[in-house]
């Protein structure tokens, strides 16, 4: 069976008030345009205050530039209507949690039931990412294998560091929120499809969850499609560094594809050591660097990112993702969005402004700069 490496990206956004910069609800007036314009590809997430778009089933990085680009600006265009503006970030830097509202749809509502006061704390977003595997078995093998760059994608991605006011000294404090829920962080390890639908299964059995979408984990096989679906990373306020980060994620899977058609594969170290490596790029981002476990050593972003674009060059070429994962360099050299947010916010102290609002103006102008 062949394997398409078709993309699919998921991207949640926050709405915040033109003048006030505070979080705001989506009307429903809003919602249906979005719905009418979007022809399915736009839902409520589970906070009113959060929206979520999905691209088409995408067969490359430029078709799928094209779609993410035009559900991003439909979304800022709908919202401008209702004096609105999306951001593409993880966390609101300084929105209160306890004011928000869970969207009445079944979905939410048995999810608040089952969570209880962890779903409230649910004010972050994510983007993730499908790669098309059409074999199932394929999509498990490859899992403990591509689990050792998640920690890659995480520290590229990074872009919440401040949550309710304060600089939490992390990059990514979503991912401190996200793991207090259940059935969360680096996956298991299965030996086969059967072994996974059996573990997963007996939750599903038992009652306790309906389906295998209950399960957050960082990676997963996809309940819906045939896909590989990365789910560690922030969103990004850039849609060029979406796109980036969705490159890389192709094309770490087509390499993995490609070695596993030699008879070799990535060597797969204990989820103990990348769980390490998970909290550096949480903690960091690019700025630390990440554990090389073969090489036992600790390399820069930097040196790291040039190492692994030369590991996917081939890969890279194939696809046609050359310039998306050249463009990984900036991130590690110039910083993420979290770094930005943060150099924004000293600036806007050192000449007296608001620096909190002055983050979440530079974060919608980041939305809509590539539209």
């Amino acid at each position: 069976m062949q394997t398409s490496y078709t993309l699919g990206i998921e991207e949640e956004y926050l709405l915040v008030d033109r003048d006030s910069l505070d979080l705001a609800e989506a009307p429903e007036a809003l919602m249906r345009a979005c719905q009418d314009d979007m022809e399915g590809q736009v839902s409520p997430e589970f906070l009113q205050c959060q929206i979520e778009v999905g691209t088409r089933v995408c067969t490359s990085i430029a078709e799928a530039r094209e779609d993410l680009r035009r559900l991003r600006a439909t979304v800022a265009k709908r919202a401008a209507e209702h004096n609105l503006a999306p951001l593409a970030v993880s966390c609101h830097p300084f929105a209160d949690w306890k004011a928000q509202h869970h969207t009445r749809k079944d979905r939410y509502d048995s999810l608040q039931d089952a969570l209880g006061g962890v779903a409230r704390r649910m004010l972050i977003c994510g983007m993730h990412v499908h790669v098309g595997i059409e074999d199932p078995a394929l999509r498990v093998a490859l899992m403990p294998q591509l689990s050792y760059f998640l920690p890659h994608l995480l520290a590229l991605s990074t872009s919440s560091p401040f949550w309710q006011g304060e600089d939490t000294g992390l990059a990514s404090y979503r991912l401190s929120v996200f793991d207090n829920l259940p059935r969360t962080g680096l996956p298991p390890r299965f030996a086969s499809w059967a072994d996974y639908e059996s573990t997963t299964g007996a939750l599903i059995d038992l009652g306790v969850i309906e389906d295998t979408t209950k399960i957050w984990w960082d990676l997963r096989p996809s309940h819906r499609f045939p896909t590989l679906e990365t789910r560690i990373m922030d969103v990004s306020p850039r849609l060029e560094d979406a796109l980036a980060l969705a490159a890389l994620t192709q094309a770490l899977i087509r390499m993995l594809m490609r070695l596993r058609a030699r008879n070799v594969g990535w060597r797969e170290f204990d989820r103990f050591l990348i769980a390490e490596n998970r909290w550096r790029a949480q903690r960091y981002g690019t700025s630390e660097g990440l554990i090389d476990f073969g090489e036992r050593q600790i390399k820069p972003m930097l040196q790291t990112i040039e190492e692994l674009s030369g590991l996917l060059a081939e890969d890279a070429e194939a696809l046609g993702t050359h310039a998306e994962i050249a463009g990984l360099r900036r991130l590690a050299e110039g910083g993420t969005s979290a770094a930005r947010q943060r150099r924004v916010h000293a600036e806007a102290a050192a000449r007296g402004a608001d620096p909190a609002r002055a983050v979440v103006r530079h974060l919608i102008e980041e939305f809509h700069a590539d539209l």
